[in-house]
């Protein structure tokens, strides 16, 4: 007996409005981009550059207390792990406190360095400074820019891919729907300035992935029934595959939805930014599988027959969407 959250004689029309969805996508990431480029992003340490310290004490490390005990001394982006030292003493406990930088301030100032050192004794008494390095702007500059083209990486490849798998018309679709989830994921760390630091962009990553496998799943039905359904118009067999896929969308999207929710508001501060933008991009990306990729090629039609070589009379579907 399997378990169906959709009946399996569902036929929602997705295409109904599909102009007024377009729309209302294109509307949200060109807001997206004007947001972006004027508010900017509220980059944590990654790329803002600032101070590591290096603390060792007899006491095991209570992140929490540490956060509290530096919070008075209004530093900015604080960053507190606990970390395993093969090199020290078993019986210390290791950590890395990481400090965003100070304005006007190269790298951290004895003073800055006192305070703080004063402050952690107040819950850790023995907690002696191993050791204190600075990354300046210009590292965490070009910190960013790799950053970026590793995700202008992965939507390139992305393309090919799906150029070499499906068509040029699902290609342009696929990489449309990411660009979609990736920038709006952007603009709402920018609309809400929520740090912007290393894991939300591994967490972008992870957008595009989780977005690009729910399109293929949906392509995948929709070259099937093109191959099965030859007669019928290309919206309706657009629409027939959405609904044969949409209980195994809502499942995945649904399950994966409840885990990160409980992560969201239990995991902590640490991992929220992280947590926030892939829950975000499981939202977006369900959506832009449908709205935006599926829409792109219901505009530019695609191959009817094929089993048959391209010969530019009659392949192309002439949709009025």
């Amino acid at each position: 007996m399997r378990l169906r959250l959709i009946p399996d004689d569902t036929n929602i029309d997705f295409f109904k409005h599909a102009k007024l969805t377009f729309g209302a996508s294109m509307v949200a990431v060109l807001l997206a981009l004007v947001v972006w480029f004027t508010m900017g992003l509220n980059y944590g340490i990654d790329f803002r550059g600032g101070t590591t310290l290096r603390t060792q004490s007899d006491a095991p490390v209570d992140v929490a207390a540490y956060r509290t005990a530096l919070a008075p001394l209004q530093l900015g982006d604080i960053s507190i792990s606990e970390v395993y030292d093969p090199a020290s003493n078993s019986k210390k406990h290791v950590a890395m406190v990481r400090i965003q930088a100070q304005e006007g301030e190269e790298a951290a100032t004895p003073e800055m360095i006192s305070q703080v050192e004063g402050a952690l004794k107040t819950v850790a008494p023995n907690i002696v400074f191993t050791s204190v390095e600075s990354v300046g702007p210009k590292v965490s500059g070009e910190l960013i820019q790799t950053a970026f083209l590793a995700v202008a990486a992965s939507l390139g490849a992305i393309l090919i891919y799906i150029w070499l798998r499906f068509e040029w018309q699902f290609s342009l679709g696929a990489v449309a729907a990411l660009f979609h989830d990736v920038i709006l994921t952007i603009g709402i760390f920018s609309v809400l300035q929520i740090r912007f630091d290393l894991p939300v962009i591994a967490a972008i990553l992870t957008i595009i992935g989780y977005s690009i496998n729910d399109t293929v799943v949906i392509f995948d039905r929709l070259r099937e029934n093109l191959r099965k359904y030859k007669k019928r118009d290309l919206r309706e067999i657009m629409n027939l595959s959405v609904n044969e896929t949409l209980s195994r969308t809502l499942m995945t999207s649904g399950t994966t939805l409840l885990a990160l929710l409980a992560l969201l508001f239990l995991g902590g501060d640490v991992i929220r930014g992280f947590v926030f933008a892939i829950t975000w991009g499981v939202i977006v990306g369900t959506y832009s599988s449908v709205y935006v990729a599926k829409n792109i090629v219901l505009f530019l039609g695609v191959k009817r027959d094929w089993s048959k070589k391209d010969n530019n009379t009659g392949q192309y579907a002439n949709i009025d969407a």
